[in-house]
């Protein structure tokens, strides 16, 4: 397949040769021009991000330079503190984003693309999203949905069970199940050093679920503490998952042991050990080997609660920021803003793109595109939170908290502890 750039990669590339006085394609004597990017995206799926960005090199001559690191969030503030910051970067949490904006270290995307553009790229949930005070600062990638939930067709075909469209249908499915003499649902929260994180998860899929997308931004920002009632109800509405022994294979203690990997597989056991399992995208990467996305595994999205509020999409991802404002940089981010480097990685797999100009096709198989259609179409999209909150509580007291109160600490005493971590 050939890519095009599209018009405003050519407008970029217009006013890039009369800033350098060059054609699109360098001699062998000019200066190579270079475009610097940093990201987390390491390995394979960093083969599959050159890939993308591969057309763009081709036809313009610029050679991008890209560095993947696991220590993105430690060394990208030294970087940037020591004047050595990349052209671009691509963050994996906004609020981390929304921190270099503040201190005016980061080019407002809308000071060289206009929003005719970006609204034809964009639902607007997802240009709110890379917005702080009111300027746009990011051009979301590659992102990943958290609100599904897998199951079996085959297993749900054989016991005449429907997808639920609401909560009180999700646990009538699964009182259904257990008077069949079956196991609901799987569930794992061990993850090493990060024990805790899926139930975070669940948390607050149920907080946009039952107070709202508003009320989740507050709660993310401590505008509403963790002690708050609105809060307290969305651990126990978990808790009617997880406290209850008769849903979760293993029990409780099955759910704090449970690697989250491996949690899933009892979805494909003969018979089965589990018919429902709420996690992420991702989680397709640890299925079995000879599993087929579609025909033997299938998703829906966790319903609504209070159906006011819709079906809310809890999403991760990363989102591009531009450090430098340099021609080279310029046109990468509008480039960036066509559907081709969407297109390319979502043909390689294992990649979702909220832009609204790819086409559903260019996903392998048709879970992968449900789940590109979610992230289009949903009611109300919201950031993983714990990754919004400050790190004491984000990726400490709150992943912490939620195995205490599987364990059978008091959800009060559990709440108390996390809000008395949130830092002053």
């Amino acid at each position: 397949m050939k890519y095009s750039l599209g018009l405003t990669v050519g407008l970029s590339l217009f006013l890039l040769s009369a800033c350098n006085g060059a054609s699109q394609q360098p001699d062998s004597g000019s200066e190579a021009r270079t475009v610097t990017i940093l990201g987390v995206v390491v390995g394979e799926q960093q083969d599959k991000l050159e890939q993308a960005l591969a057309p763009f090199e081709e036809q313009t001559g610029i050679t991008v330079v890209y560095e993947g690191t696991d220590a993105f969030a430690t060394l990208l503030p030294v970087r940037v503190e020591a004047g050595n910051a990349p052209d671009i970067a691509m963050f994996p949490q906004p609020g981390l984003m929304a921190a270099f904006a503040d201190a005016g270290q980061l080019i407002p995307v809308t000071d060289f693309m206009d929003d005719a553009t970006l609204e034809a790229a964009y639902p607007q949930t997802w240009l709110d999203l890379g917005t702080f005070d009111d300027t746009l600062y990011g051009m979301w990638y590659r992102v990943s949905v958290k609100s599904l939930v897998w199951y079996v067709p085959d297993a749900f075909e054989a016991n005449n069970y429907d997808i639920p469209t609401t909560w009180d249908e999700l646990m009538a499915l699964s009182d259904q199940i257990v008077a069949d003499g079956g196991t609901p649902w799987c569930l794992g929260l061990e993850s090493g050093d990060a024990t805790g994180w899926p139930g975070t998860d669940w948390i607050e899929d149920i907080m946009l679920r039952t107070a709202g997308p508003e009320a989740y931004d507050q709660w993310v920002s401590n505008e509403i503490p963790f002690t708050h009632p609105q809060v307290k109800t969305a651990f126990e509405t978990f808790g009617q998952v997880v406290l209850n022994p008769d849903y979760v294979v293993g029990g409780s203690t099955g759910a704090i042991s449970t690697p989250f990997g491996t949690s899933p597989n009892g979805l494909f056991s003969d018979p089965p050990r589990c018919y429902l399992h709420r996690q992420a995208n991702f989680i397709a990467s640890f299925f079995p080997d000879d599993i087929t996305l579609g025909e033997d595994v299938d998703v829906f999205l966790l319903p609504s609660i209070n159906p006011d509020l819709g079906v809310p999409v809890l999403v991760a991802g990363d989102v591009f920021g531009m450090f430098n404002d340099t021609p080279e940089a310029r046109a990468l981010m509008d480039y960036l803003a066509t559907p081709e480097p969407h297109e390319i990685w979502a043909e390689a797999g294992g990649f979702l793109s909220p832009h609204q100009q790819v086409s559903l096709d260019a996903y392998p198989d048709p879970v992968s595109r449900k789940q590109a259609e979610f992230l289009t179409t949903a009611d109300s999209i919201r950031f993983d939170g714990s990754d919004l909150m400050p790190s004491a509580v984000g990726t400490g007291s709150f992943w912490s908290g939620v195995v205490d109160y599987v364990a059978g600490t008091p959800v009060d005493q559990v709440l108390e502890n996390i809000e008395a971590s949130w830092p002053n």
